[in-house]
């Protein structure tokens, strides 16, 4: 096979994984490899003498990845038509997830709730006012600098916690959401995120404190904005967290201003 062949392969597996995934998968996020004809070892010793003329590898234009608003847009419209799990079966609407594309930090919760179905957006009722509020406290916003998403998509019924095959149906999507985004940091609110993000039977109160890595994006675990709202003495565990991250922001984002 020659380099200009390769080139055209994975150029047309790169395009195929983009349109399946609904972003652009980690394998093909770097550079395009340095692709040579396959004749090239066999004939070395020749090619020292007489080496041929090289291939011209077509440089990437920017046109050749989509941005991220496109892509979680794309992954929105897969969440919207998505019938994995038995969830898809008494949902009102999907929940793909709220903010900007180009965040500092993005937050995972749980899944929706009776509200967050009823509107189509995570962390609107009761817990996402407090949500809101310890973002705030950070100089963080959903509106301005944030990505908001939950481990399901749709409203476990009764807000029971989401099964594990549920969890499942929805990771890629999520998954997908992260790799779109490229945040400086994630926010898991709560143990069922942290728990299924970090692929860990730990909860919050062993896993809080510190930072995780994931991807090679660093992850925080904190109580989830019910939990505080059902025991107001966790609120500073809560707080201390936050300053945790701001502090960690303030080292790895120059953009941001607490």
């Amino acid at each position: 096979m020659t380099a200009e062949e390769k080139t055209t392969l994975y150029t047309l597996l790169k395009t195929a994984a983009t349109n399946a995934y609904g972003y652009v998968p980690p394998a093909f996020s770097g550079d395009m490899p340095p692709f040579a004809d396959d004749e090239a070892a066999a004939q070395s010793a020749d090619e020292t003498r007489n080496p041929p003329a090289r291939t011209e590898i077509p440089a990437q234009t920017e046109n050749a990845v989509p941005s991220a608003g496109s892509q979680i847009a794309a992954i929105a419209q897969k969440i919207a038509v998505c019938d994995r799990c038995v969830l898809a079966r008494t949902r009102t609407n999907v929940v793909p997830g709220t903010g900007v594309t180009s965040p500092l930090v993005a937050v995972i919760g749980e899944g929706p709730g009776y509200e967050e179905d009823k509107r189509g957006e995570p962390f609107v009722g009761p817990a996402g006012q407090l949500l809101d509020k310890m973002l705030a406290s950070i100089g963080l916003s959903r509106t301005e600098n944030c990505f908001i998403a939950n481990i399901v998509k749709c409203r476990p019924p009764n807000n029971r916690v989401p099964l594990p095959e549920e969890a499942a149906a929805c990771e890629s999507f999520l998954h997908a959401q992260l790799f779109a985004l490229r945040p400086k940091m994630i926010l898991c609110a709560g143990s069922t995120a942290a728990k299924n993000l970090l692929k860990t039977k730990n909860g919050v109160t062993r896993l809080r404190g510190q930072f995780y890595d994931w991807n090679g994006i660093p992850v925080a675990v904190t109580f989830h904005p019910s939990a505080l709202l059902r025991d107001a003495s966790q609120k500073r565990f809560a707080w201390e967290d936050l300053k945790m991250m701001r502090a960690r922001l303030q080292e790895i984002a120059p953009e941001y201003r607490p």
